[in-house]
């Protein structure tokens, strides 16, 4: 598993999502961080060494510490049935 910020302390990951391509990838993890979810990710090698996004290929798990799954999860399909937004107002 790779990931820059990598915490050992993880035990027993689970995966709760699949990228295809390093957008798809930095959105999901970009969000679960947000809800204080830390991520890590496995199977990057051949997107890396030989930029391969196609048909599987380039995939990555999206991982998680077990006792974030049931969140994660709950996270990631409130937000593809669209009942998340952004708050845009500009409150100080």
């Amino acid at each position: 598993m790779a990931d820059a910020g990598y915490d050992d302390r993880m035990k027993d990951p689970v995966v709760i999502f699949t990228a295809q391509g390093e957008i798809e990838e930095t959105q999901v993890r970009s969000f679960l961080a947000a809800h204080d979810i830390p991520t890590i990710v496995q199977g990057e090698a051949l997107r890396k060494t030989h930029g391969l996004t196609l048909n599987g290929l380039g995939a990555v798990e999206i991982l998680v510490a077990v006792e974030h799954e049931e969140e994660a999860l709950r996270l990631l399909a409130a937000a593809d049935r669209g009942e998340l937004s952004i708050d845009d107002s500009n409150e100080t």
